[in-house]
């Protein structure tokens, strides 16, 4: 049982998505009712989200419907206004647990997908604001965004100076949060935005930053 959950526990600080708990029990050769019970352990040290019955399929299908009747600037013109008050709230209401998660997020490990550290760092502030609905919203947003039709084309692979600056954001927002102060915490999420913001523009529209 301990190590099944240290299991879990790893993977969640990784940042990687739970699948569904048949799929995951045969992952980890586990009975089901021991994985539930496993995950019961995570949910009651709030480590772990507790369902909150929404089907997940339908979610997904939701945000392939938003995402034929919107674009990748309106997607992070959204994030704009949301995600700075998450980050507000984080620094306010986030748990040990939570701040740990934020920053271990913060980091790109060597070899790590940098989408999928990136998406890491973000639902954990989410996840941290205390505020389920808000984010829950930004889960949504989040699955807009990824739809392969909102995809805008990187003319060069990711440098390693960006993802290195990209991570120092990170932690600028992850450090706002361990001192409690909400105010720094919203502004380097404005600021960490407002960047992605820019680099998305220059990929549309050549030139827009100059």
């Amino acid at each position: 049982m301990v190590d099944l959950v240290e299991s879990l526990r790893s993977r969640l600080a990784n940042g990687d998505a739970l699948p569904a708990e048949r799929q995951l029990a045969d992952e980890l050769g586990v009975k089901r009712h021991q994985l539930r019970n496993a995950l019961k352990v995570l949910r009651d040290e709030g480590e772990l989200e507790t369902p909150r019955g929404r089907s997940e399929g339908q979610s997904r299908r939701n945000g392939e419907i938003l995402a034929g009747h919107t674009n990748a600037l309106e997607v992070i013109e959204l994030r704009l206004a949301l995600e700075p008050f998450l980050a507000r709230l984080a620094a306010v209401r986030a748990t040990p647990v939570e701040i740990t998660r934020i920053e271990r997020a913060a980091t790109t490990s060597p070899g790590a997908d940098r989408g999928s550290t990136d998406l890491a760092f973000h639902r954990a502030v989410a996840a941290a604001s205390g505020n389920a609905l808000a984010a829950d919203i930004y889960q949504i947003i989040r699955r807009v965004g990824s739809d392969i039709r909102l995809h805008v084309p990187q003319p060069v692979p990711h440098c390693p100076e960006r993802i290195r600056q990209r991570d120092q954001e990170h932690q600028a927002i992850a450090q706002a949060i361990r001192n409690r102060a909400p105010d720094l915490a919203e502004t380097a999420m404005r600021e960490h935005l407002i960047r992605v913001r820019e680099q998305i523009m220059a990929r549309m529209v050549p030139g827009s930053q100059n």
